[in-house]
């Protein structure tokens, strides 16, 4: 798995310090929470949920109408999966995954800890289905700190059937694996086969710290963007495969205020 770097020249405006607002501006979306709950648990997962758009999506040409929703911060396409140690994405033979927080999720202490919730709603005049992690704790039993993490579903056949987007949403990351987990937290997606181009992870995954709020700059979920608020996170996804050269948490370096400069974009993708 090789590491290259991206550059991005943009305007000075979009440079300027300050741009990226804030994590405080709250990056999760409301409302993605009210149809549904898994009730209190440890490597749970729900049964088939249905996305409720009126097409199935085309995630690296599979049709999907719907997903499992696994405690354990990620959705699964075929099956449920209560895997709590998490795995590289980029492996071979695993099951279709997108997975905002893959990590050893505990909601036990319900209601010191949250629930994995999920709803539907509207993002931008398109049909939307987020899940919800507002403050989960992790194996076993614990509740400090708590985690708050969201992935969302954007329909968006009004380009093509089957397009969508996905969004990565974080509003607080204070701990990255359970009592019993040898690895840390790993984000990102893959169909599974572990072909070159089926998958994507941030760096930062597997590492101790690396996506916590006071983790490196360039790694720290909330501290990082690829559309201008600081724990927003959008791939987007047409014909089946999402779009090349998506950055991941971005180490922004200034170059000077008020000209063009250079941000470095980390990726991190098998075969790339």
């Amino acid at each position: 798995m090789r590491q290259m770097w991206k550059p991005l020249v943009l305007a000075a405006a979009v440079l300027m310090a300050g741009t990226a607002q804030r994590a405080d501006a709250a990056a999760m979306r409301a409302g993605f929470n009210a149809d549904g709950s898994l009730a209190p648990n440890d490597d749970g997962s729900t049964g088939f949920t249905g996305f409720g758009f009126a097409n199935p999506i085309n995630f690296y040409g599979t049709n999907y109408n719907g997903a499992f929703l696994n405690n354990n911060g990620n959705m699964t396409f075929g099956a449920p999966d209560g895997t709590y140690t998490p795995s590289g994405l980029t492996t071979p033979g695993q099951l279709p995954r997108i997975a905002p927080f893959f990590a050893d999720v505990d909601t036990r202490s319900f209601p010191s800890s949250d629930l994995l919730r999920w709803g539907s709603g509207v993002v931008g005049g398109h049909a939307a289905f987020g899940v919800t992690w507002d403050g989960v704790g992790y194996y076993s039993f614990h509740t400090t700190p708590l985690d708050h993490f969201q992935v969302i579903l954007i329909d968006r056949s009004d380009i093509a059937v089957g397009d969508f987007d996905i969004e990565f949403n974080y509003d607080s990351i204070g701990w990255d694996r359970g009592d019993v987990s040898p690895e840390p937290a790993h984000v990102g997606y893959t169909d599974g086969s572990g072909d070159p181009g089926t998958n994507y992870e941030f760096a930062g995954s597997g590492v101790n710290g690396a996506f916590y709020d006071s983790g490196p700059a360039g790694t720290s979920l909330i501290h990082n963007t690829n559309v201008g608020l600081d724990g927003r996170y959008l791939f987007t996804v047409r014909s089946g495969v999402v779009a090349p050269a998506v950055p991941e948490p971005a180490t922004m370096t200034m170059l000077g205020i008020g000209v063009a400069g250079l941000f470095g974009y980390r990726l991190r993708r098998k075969g790339a």
